[in-house]
């Protein structure tokens, strides 16, 4: 007990004793600890994360669940990795998931990261006791190791001796055996320069020095084209954190080193104004447009300033789902090509992260409301619908299927990249509702419930909405003298004729280029605004069909709730019939506090119920709607007249069905197999066999005309999943399931040669994968004769 309280009261002198400073190294009006001053003309600065506080919303609630979330995750656990590569004897068995995989160490930077923003903006001493701990444990590995490294990969040593000598192997994600080795070393590094600027942990500062100054010694002298190999291999933000480290020290080589990491191949295209975009793996870009974006604030150097506002522009306009989420399996198709990427896999929760923290640069240097319409709508349509606000548990991917449905992480047992990201995501919503103009004017960028305390001109601002459940936002200043001042409200893009009263009194303002409304004059205590942003239902069509529309209420993308039964891929999703194409002729409120609507005599075959998309948590739902006139209604309708009439006709042709996983089909059809698994997804179960295993089955067949088998399988992303298909022990085919990629059935034909079922009713199918792969998953099969 003695103990405990000795702790608590360090614990509190540090708590009072420390600054916080400004989130995500966007410019901050006044921080002593960035010691090199901006080259950019900065218009915009960011307040300390602890000088705003929300309020009670949706995003309070994700923050506290998020916050218990990151209170019962155990340091220990998280550092067993980097005290066994240290020579030292772990304190706790490591986590599941990717902390006992190839990425290990990740997420102790991104925890980092998350606790010590949580402490900036709570001053809960738990979270600075889990910094100290977490640094004091790091330190003790570092000095064991003697290099400076930090480290919790499988085999590292191995890995960098290779790249220090020039040894380069590369992949898109393997470095010389290691998977994306510099993507970890960059998540320990922003960790403990978080630490450091967020709690005041001067010794995270040395560590986070000692890891870069081994990064010089490792890759100092490899040239460039080695340099150029190695960085195809995803690298995460390591420029970034050098620059980072070179504002925070003054030490250039931090900012010519960050050079190093400038990927050619990706950077010179965009400085260009080239969108070599397509087939490029999002996330492992971002990063590195972050680093272009801070680099500029920094230096002025234009090439970066010229990637990061083309890179920008192209996701948001070209790449982007209605969430403002993009990519498809984690990678970007060709521009505007979005209406058959709806999958299970679409818009990875790290690159909205990523792509709101760009924003942010880009807003210090030109604020405008076009920046933050994106922000918001990724904020409250993918990072808000990212988790599950009952346990704080996080998407890796938001599936914008057509009848999809969440996926979330477990507590201990994930640990994937958007895990760490989702640590981070929801403790931070306070970050970017306000900036300090550079002229001391004020900007309301996001219309959330919070407080803001303006140390520095003695007032606060509090900021009452309904949003999105209402349309008026109301702010009080309270001030203990008058101040002079303009407090810029953005104008969202989504509300038509919004009004603007100071004290009861109409402004006649309009927006400035900007997009902002300005509102300057001498505030006194309790003056009041009064900003009403009327909301209506919108749609926004997909960019290559605009008969597939998503619909928003104000900022919020709204879902049609499914059902908790997966609906049937292929029609179980309801079409909306409409003569008009406004969407107020579609829906009706139900419930305006709950922002619940209902189709009316406009799906079908069924009227649907609709919620904001960032409510969905277990159900299945779609959040985009194929939309028919009567009149093109009509002709789907005998379209789908004619998929019936193919299916009976299929099924009169058709000799055998093999359903997998049933008892008695298993039996009639002697099923065997080695290695194999199963389960039941999309409304049929599966069968699958893993490396160096196999199935194998008897199937009827009409000797007297050609025969042909049709397999079933899911499209996804099936890598590793090459096998050949025999008949009485000859191959007929070989087949690779990873061509098939759209979240629906893939029917694929194999014919029979006519040599092996001529006087045969019976025949034996073997499924055989190849080295290192997977049979399957196969979903059903079935033989047709001609």
């Amino acid at each position: 007990m003695k103990m405990f309280i000795y702790k608590s009261l360090i614990a509190i002198l540090l708590l009072l004793s420390t600054k916080i400073y400004a989130q995500n190294y966007m410019p901050q009006f006044a921080d002593a600890r960035i010691k090199v001053k901006n080259v950019t003309p900065i218009k915009a600065y960011a307040f300390d994360l602890s000088q705003v506080t929300l309020l009670e919303s949706t995003f309070k609630v994700a923050m506290k669940v998020d916050e218990a979330y990151l209170t019962v995750i155990e340091p220990d656990r998280l550092l067993a990795g980097f005290r066994k590569n240290a020579g030292l004897t772990p304190k706790a068995e490591i986590y599941g998931g990717w902390e006992s995989d190839g990425l290990a160490g990740h997420s102790l930077g991104h925890y980092l990261s998350a606790i010590s923003m949580q402490y900036a903006s709570t001053r809960n001493p738990i979270f600075l006791q889990k910094v100290n701990y977490i640094i004091d444990e790091l330190a003790e590995c570092q000095k064991a190791r003697k290099t400076g490294y930090i480290g919790a990969i499988p085999k590292e040593d191995a890995i960098w001796i290779e790249v220090a000598k020039g040894n380069i192997k590369s992949g898109g994600f393997d470095l010389n055996g290691g998977w994306s080795p510099w993507y970890t070393v960059h998540k320990v590094m922003a960790g403990l320069l978080d630490a450091y600027l967020y709690t005041g942990n001067k010794k995270a500062l040395a560590e986070c020095i000692g890891m870069a100054n081994w990064t010089e010694n490792t890759i100092g002298g490899l040239n460039d084209e080695q340099l150029q190999k190695m960085l195809f291999c995803e690298y995460g933000g390591m420029a970034d954190a050098l620059v980072n480290l070179y504002a925070i020290t003054g030490e250039k080589k931090y900012l010519n080193l960050s050079y190093k990491f400038y990927d050619k191949r990706i950077l010179d295209p965009l400085a260009n104004q080239q969108d070599i975009l397509p087939g490029k793996h999002s996330n492992t870009q971002i990063p590195k447009i972050i680093a272009s974006a801070r680099r500029h604030e920094i230096t002025g150097d234009k090439n970066d300033k010229a990637i990061a506002d083309f890179f920008w522009k192209t996701i948001v306009y070209n790449h982007s789902y209605a969430t403002g989420g993009n990519s498809n399996y984690e990678y970007l198709s060709e521009p505007n090509k979005l209406n058959d990427k709806l999958t299970e896999n679409t818009t990875e929760t790290c690159n909205t992260y990523n792509m709101l923290k760009l924003t942010g640069h880009l807003f210090t240097e030109n604020p405008s409301a076009e920046l933050f319409d994106y922000y918001e709508k990724a904020l409250y349509n993918h990072i808000l619908a990212s988790q599950n606000h009952d346990d704080g548990m996080t998407c890796y991917f938001v599936p914008l299927r057509m009848g999809g449905k969440k996926e979330y992480s477990d507590k201990f047992n994930t640990f994937t990249c958007c895990v760490g990201t989702g640590m981070e995501n929801h403790v931070k919503y306070n970050e970017s509702i306000y900036f300090r103009g550079s002229d001391g004017s004020l900007y309301v960028n996001l219309f959330i419930p919070s407080t803001l305390n303006w140390k520095e001109k003695g007032i606060k601002i509090t900021q009452e909405t309904a949003l999105p459940q209402g349309d008026k936002t109301e702010l009080t200043v309270n001030t203990s003298k008058p101040s002079t001042f303009s407090i810029r409200l953005r104008r969202p893009k989504w509300s038509n004729e919004p009004t603007v009263y100071v004290n009861g009194n109409l402004q006649k303002i309009n927006p400035d280029e900007a997009g902002y409304f300005l509102i300057n004059r001498t505030w006194k205590n309790n003056d009041k605004i009064t900003y009403t942003t009327p909301e209506q239902l919108h749609t926004e069509a997909m960019p290559d069909n605009a008969e597939r529309r998503a619909v928003f209420y104000g900022p919020v993308l709204l879902a049609g709730i499914l059902g908790t039964t997966e609906p049937d891929p292929v029609k179980g999703v309801p079409v909306f019939v409409s003569a008009t194409n406004n969407p107020k002729d579609w829906l009706s409120v139900v419930n305006q506090q709950e922002l619940k609507f209902q189709t009316v005599n406009t799906a079908q075959p069924a009227e649907v119920t609709m919620i904001p998309f960032y409510q969905t948590k277990n159900q299945y739902y779609s959040v985009y709607w194929d939309v028919f006139t009567p009149e093109k209604w009509a002709v789907q309708q005998k379209i789908y007249d004619e998929q019936k009439r193919k299916q009976k006709e299929l099924e009169d042709k058709t000799t055998d069905v093999f359903r997998f996983g049933e008892m008695q089909p298993e039996r009639d059809h002697n099923f065997t197999a080695a290695k194999e698994s199963m389960g039941e997804e999309h409304g049929r179960k599966w069968r699958l066999a893993g490396e160096d295993g196999f199935l194998q089955f008897d199937v009827k067949v009409d000797p007297s005309s050609p025969n042909t088998i049709i397999a079933s399988y899911w499209g996804m992303d099936n890598r590793g999943r090459i096998f050949d298909i025999l008949v009485d022990g000859i191959k007929i085919a070989t087949e690779d399931l990873n061509k098939y990629k759209e979240s629906r059935f893939y029917d694929v034909p194999y014919k029979i040669p006519p040599e092996l079922t001529k006087g045969r009713n019976k025949l034996t199918v073997k499924l055989l994968p190849k080295a290192k792969n997977n049979v399957g998953p196969v979903y059903g099969l079935r033989v047709v004769k001609e």
